[in-house]
């Protein structure tokens, strides 16, 4: 079969979407079709030099770094790629991948890394952030988003099947689609995260700055525990909030390469996290790595990291849970060769098993 990659957009490669993404095309080696792409970003990662086709997007005024400013053209843009001649397509989608038109003949497999946030349940979280909660540009906002939850709705019809990346997307994908979805978690390169025994004195957190991560919440909570030391990897439009809230015990390190990333996830006595995510490929990393995870229980870190074994889970999204969560941390005993065993389960070998033996069910 002829087949085809669709992804959302390609800016970097670094990201979990595009982790899967490159874990996919490994398997299909095929065009990849995306919104936009930034060839600055992508130099030096798995998708340098593949054949990719951007959409007109890609053409619009400072398309690479303002492309999420034109989300209001993505339905018709995602609708202009004409993938007729092909017999297998596969989306990777979060936002609009998933809406490409296919015909009756073909077969069109969403791996689905979530519907879309802003415009189902964080919608009132991605107004008020962006200051779109009132007033007429608030006004304008609010008719986009209820125009692409019709498109988002409307548009999943076109996927023969869905996979999800984890049972939390599952039921979001059946609550606002109302279409059932295959559970295949993402892969973790069990070859580059090596299992440490051997800790520091210090904690990690790794994520890019985006509200919805809350590094924040972190960073605050550590100012309040002068005594314990955090360090801190990644940047994003937050970096100046979360460096306004830092401490001197706090260590903001930025953008960081993965080998850097690597040895501090092998050392860090527990790797802290605050978000509300999918499914968490960095919590399954840093277990990878032999460090236990203090996380918020809620998405898909419920499914990876196993409560009091593999690291603790927390039940209040706030500076005193935290705060509360590693004080309970540093009272308990943690293995890291179960951290590493947990790991395992999300191998690269079992995507790559469990894709293949999917795929080949829908084709038959």
């Amino acid at each position: 079969m002829r087949s085809a990659i669709v992804h959302d957009w390609l800016i970097s490669g670094v990201g979990g979407g595009e982790k899967v993404l490159e874990a996919i095309h490994r398997l299909f080696p095929s065009k990849i079709h995306t919104l936009v792409r930034s060839m600055e970003g992508l130099k030096g990662t798995y998708f340098e030099n593949l054949e990719i086709e951007s959409s007109f997007i890609q053409r619009l005024p400072r398309a690479e770094k303002k492309y999420k400013s034109y989300l209001p053209f993505f339905p018709l843009a995602i609708e202009h790629f004409d993938l007729t001649s092909y017999d297998l397509i596969i989306s990777s989608s979060h936002c609009a991948a998933k809406g490409v038109i296919t015909t009756p003949d073909q077969v069109h497999i969403c791996y689905c890394h979530t519907p879309m946030r802003y415009a189902w349940d964080l919608t009132h979280e991605y107004l008020r952030e962006s200051k779109l909660d009132r007033g007429v540009k608030g006004f304008f906002a609010k008719l986009i988003l209820h125009y692409l939850r019709g498109w988002d709705v409307h548009s999943a019809h076109r996927v023969d099947h869905f996979i999800a990346n984890s049972q939390y997307v599952a039921k979001r994908i059946e609550k606002f689609y109302h279409r059932k979805a295959e559970v295949i978690y993402p892969p973790v390169d069990l070859q580059f995260f090596r299992e440490e025994s051997k800790k520091d004195d210090y904690y990690l957190t790794a994520s890019r700055m985006v509200p919805y991560k809350r590094v924040d919440l972190i960073v605050e909570a550590f100012a309040k525990m002068p005594e314990k030391k955090l360090v801190v990897i990644g940047d994003g439009p937050e970096w100046k909030k979360v460096k306004e809230k830092a401490g001197k015990n706090v260590e903001l390190m930025g953008y960081q390469s993965d080998d850097v990333l690597k040895a501090h996830m092998q050392k860090a006595k527990g790797f802290v996290f605050a978000a509300v995510e999918d499914f968490g490929i960095v919590p399954v990393e840093a277990m990878a790595s032999g460090t236990p995870v203090i996380a918020f229980a809620k998405g898909g870190v419920k499914e990876t990291v196993v409560d009091r074994e593999t690291g603790l889970l927390y039940s209040e999204q706030s500076v005193s849970g935290i705060i509360e969560a590693i004080q309970s941390f540093e009272r308990m005993a943690f293995d890291s060769k179960k951290c590493r065993n947990k790991a395992e389960e999300f191998s690269v070998e079992r995507f790559n098993q469990s894709f293949l033996k999917f795929v080949s069910s829908c084709t038959r």
